[in-house]
């Protein structure tokens, strides 16, 4: 087994004190800001002293390539971008502390994603479609690493597929800026010009992000240990549980749970040095 161990500052110390904890002095440099250690035995304290050195870590077994998997599916709130879109276009409501308090609550697992998305799209109803615009292009922004990692992706040949319980106003707009492979999300009902407070067609909620995750991995002729998936919160369980390796971006306790590894520092591109 290796261990990947990544970091905007990458202490010599803490490098020494994981391989002693580990047993191996196998280091190798990935990059300036990632290193495997080769041959690495479980050890609990890898845990903490990652902690204290602000690092993320990563088990992978020896020899896991990038080209080994083929398709990789990522969640769009903040996972992709920095943002939950609906706090955002509920703020041009003057409602964002309620709706967000929704979000987090979800978020979080303790309020069903269905029933807390119909609650919080019930209160844009009669908000302008020109909100959406305004929240997309002034308050938007990609996690760091974004751009990067669909590069590499698409350099691999991996298939990328955005699936959201957001609305596809924005993953549409992100699949064509991003180069995603397909997109998938919640359409609004908008009628003359106005948000009407409803979901236009069938909700993409935490089951439906898995069942696309399955409907795109079985069309591409793959299996679950060829699937890379990210997310952040507990509507991505089931989409993890689908995935053979999963990555908890800036994550929910409930997700870091059923992950295979979390980043918490390192940006997304940080995907791209867990695989030989």
């Amino acid at each position: 087994m290796n261990l990947v161990v990544q970091g905007d500052d990458v202490d010599t110390i803490a490098l020494k004190s994981l391989a002693r904890a580990v047993g191996t002095s196998d280091i190798r440099q990935i990059h300036p800001q990632a290193f495997r250690l080769h041959g690495a035995s479980a050890s609990d304290d890898v845990a903490s002293i990652c902690a204290g050195a602000r690092l993320d870590f990563a088990w992978i077994p020896d020899g896991l390539k990038l080209a080994d998997f083929g398709l990789f599916v990522t969640d769009m709130d903040s996972t992709l971008i920095d943002i939950e879109c609906i706090d955002e276009i509920a703020d041009m409501q003057g409602l964002k502390a309620e709706v967000a308090a929704i979000t987090e609550a979800s978020m979080r697992g303790e309020i069903d994603f269905g029933e807390s998305l119909t609650r919080r799209v019930a209160l844009l109803e009669g908000l302008s479609e020109n909100a959406l615009a305004s929240v997309y292009e002034q308050r938007l922004r990609l996690n760091p690493g974004a751009e990067r990692l669909l590069r590499g992706l698409k350099a691999a040949g991996i298939h990328t597929m955005l699936v959201s319980g957001g609305f596809t106003y924005f993953t549409d707009r992100l699949r064509e800026r991003l180069g995603f492979d397909q997109a998938c999300a919640n359409a609004l009902e908008v009628r003359d010009g106005h948000l009407t407070g409803r979901i236009d067609g069938p909700m993409i909620d935490a089951q439906a992000k898995a069942t696309q995750l399955r409907r795109v991995r079985d069309s591409l002729g793959l299996n679950s240990a060829q699937v890379i998936a990210a997310g952040d919160g507990a509507n991505d369980i089931p989409m993890f549980e689908a995935a053979g390796f999963s990555v908890a971006f800036r994550a929910k306790p409930v997700l870091r749970k059923v992950s295979s590894c979390c980043f918490d520092h390192v940006g997304l591109d940080g995907i791209l040095s867990l695989f030989e």
